[in-house]
């Protein structure tokens, strides 16, 4: 557990960074994390300054739940962060580039909770979570990786700045989605119209619900709960893209519909 001087310290790190639109360093060694759950006390100071700017948390997203995205930040086991209100959009959506630093796109399945998946409860399997689950969407994580040097990467420290999260771009909601299989379920990405990656829902820790349960049981164990109408990005399916001026930005899933974003 860090103490409280060290967590406010990385907190206010990274709000000062995110504010001047500063390029990605590593929180000073000094008060970095040094382990997961230090990370994660880092990261819920961070909110408290996050929310003064992007509203209420309105959901939470699951980082690397694929070996691909795994892979590409040299680290091996999921991470979760917020989704703040004011980061929510909807497909077709228009971003502006010159809001982040270095901003990115990654494919996934979003879930929307029609009930509370109290901490008191836990723990959570694929069955009992998905009895929670109102609508699937087809959607995009925003990120911004504020031009990260991915060859040197601590990724303690990414998590505690709420893994990079950006917003959310969301695709019409399937309410119907019970018989669809999201193991098979295929997707595919592309950026201006020329191919830009594909994967299956089972590319996500074995299927999209594994990656609802392991967020429900990490936030109990932080005494944390999903609430009702919350947004769940369960992981991408694609390894991150960066995007430029200017881009189209498409993204289909069979069965369950597609997501557009435009970068202006």
């Amino acid at each position: 557990m860090a103490d409280n001087d060290r967590t406010q310290r990385a907190a206010q790190f990274l709000n000062e960074a995110h504010n001047a639109r500063a390029a990605y360093v590593p929180i000073p060694e000094a008060f970095a994390p040094r382990d997961i759950d230090e990370a994660y006390e880092m990261q819920e100071a961070f909110h408290e300054l996050l929310a003064l700017e992007r509203g209420a948390i309105a959901g939470y997203k699951v980082a690397l739940t694929t070996p691909v995205m795994q892979k590409m930040v040299g680290f091996g086991h999921p991470c979760s962060g917020a989704v703040f209100a004011s980061g929510v959009h909807h497909s077709p959506a228009s971003v502006k580039a010159s809001d982040y630093v270095h901003i990115g796109a990654e494919c996934e399945i979003a879930v929307l909770l029609s009930r509370d998946l109290p901490a008191s409860s836990a723990p959570y399997d694929r069955e009992s979570v998905s009895g929670a689950v109102a609508a699937l969407m087809p959607a995009f994580e925003l990120v911004d990786d504020r031009g990260a040097d991915y060859s040197n990467l601590f990724f303690l420290g990414v998590a505690a700045d709420n893994a990079w999260n950006a917003g959310v771009v969301l695709g019409e909601p399937v309410t119907d989605w019970h018989g669809i299989d999201l193991v098979a379920a295929s997707g595919a990405m592309t950026i201006n119209g020329q191919p830009a990656g594909e994967g299956k829902g089972g590319d996500v820790l074995g299927h999209p619900m594994e990656a609802l349960a392991w967020l429900a049981n990490t936030l109990a164990q932080r005494g944390k709960s999903l609430q009702k109408d919350m947004i769940i990005m369960t992981g991408s399916i694609v390894s991150t893209k960066f995007l430029n001026q200017g881009d189209q930005v498409h993204f289909g899933i069979d069965t369950l519909g597609e997501v557009r974003l435009t970068v202006g």
